[in-house]
């Protein structure tokens, strides 16, 4: 008869969880400095990587060794380090990988946003206006550096999200789709390739547009065009569908009132409105959507939702939720119909 172990001690589950900060700076450290990469042939010393990358030896054993500790790199007898299929996701030519999004976690405007949720939560008001004076999206425009870092984790988290979507969902008799805020088209290309049916349209701010025509679109670029507009306002018309991916959590109910509104003016009849969010399920568990909900709170002024709040969402800006479709990923795919 094997006994069950013991709940720890309340303080230590504490120490537990306050640890889970420590963890997430080292393994953004961990990535900002592209270990992963340098150890993909072989294992190598934290003395022979400090000489590679310019380090103090020391600091870097005990950046790696913490590493090694919560397995994200194995330490050998000898002190060298080698993959593990944790690091492996944090290289950049991995498939998927998730290095900048590692990276953007330790960047200093992320952190500072974190230090301010206090003020987040009693005021209701993002953290970036208060310390930057401008809203995240401003805030990133006036920042190419930190802006790319943030697409490029967009996108390698569309690398996961994206194949999940199209797996999921039945794109039959749609055969035309508006991605709206769709980034650089990771997407919508891997909706497109497998709907040859379907034309489809990018929608997004000129700046990112610009990124888009080079990216994932190009092989299906003859059934794509590109567009550029307020979201808020009006969306490319006359589609079947319009989809959005990790947008409606971006903002506030009167905001995605307006987007919806938008499409529900610009869609074909029969049409649909597609949204790719994650659903909160009203229970005492711990679900990593609910911790994205405060990131919502932090920065864009957004918030994950709940499926009663999505269908109060819908019915506000005249379309009736039909049903939700988990995918494999941690998303679903939220489908409304013309009310």
């Amino acid at each position: 008869m094997i006994s069950e172990r013991p709940a720890p001690p309340a303080h230590i589950g504490i120490f537990q969880l306050l640890n889970g900060a420590h963890v997430a700076g080292t393994v953004s450290c961990l990535a900002q400095l592209g270990i992963p990469d340098l150890i993909e042939a072989a294992p190598k010393s934290a003395e022979e990587l400090a000489t590679q990358i310019g380090a103090d030896p020391q600091a870097l054993y005990r950046l790696m060794r913490a590493t090694a500790g919560a397995g994200v790199l194995s330490e050998g007898p000898e002190g060298k380090f080698s993959q593990t299929p944790m690091s492996t996701v944090l290289r950049s030519d991995a498939s998927p990988s998730l290095r900048s999004l590692a990276i953007m976690g330790g960047r200093e405007w992320h952190g500072r946003g974190w230090s301010h949720l206090e003020y987040c939560v009693r005021t209701g008001k993002p953290a970036l206006e208060k310390i930057y004076g401008a809203p995240i999206f401003e805030y990133l425009k006036q920042h190419p550096e930190e802006a790319q870092i943030f697409n490029h984790a967009m996108t390698q988290i569309s690398m996961i999200d994206s194949p999940a979507v199209a797996d999921a969902y039945n794109f039959d008799g749609i055969r035309s789709i508006v991605d709206i805020g769709g980034g650089h088209g990771l997407l919508l290309a891997t909706i497109l390739k497998r709907n040859p049916q379907m034309k489809g349209t990018i929608y997004e701010v000129p700046h990112v547009l610009e990124g888009a025509k080079s990216g994932p679109l190009k092989p299906v670029m003859d059934r794509c065009t590109f567009a550029s507009g307020d979201m808020f306002c009006s969306v490319p018309a006359d589609a079947d569908a319009y989809i959005m991916k990790h947008i409606i959590h971006d903002w506030p109910d009167d905001r995605c009132v307006q987007i919806l509104k938008a499409c529900r003016k610009g869609v074909n009849a029969g049409g649909r409105v597609l949204v790719v969010d994650c659903i909160i399920h009203p229970a005492n568990d711990f679900s990593p959507s609910k911790f994205l909900d405060l990131q919502m709170l932090i920065f864009p002024s957004g918030c994950e939702r709940t499926e009663k709040q999505f269908r109060a969402l819908f019915a506000a800006a005249g379309w009736q939720l039909s049903r939700i479709i988990p995918t494999a990923a941690a998303d679903s795919i939220i489908e409304g119909l013309p009310d």
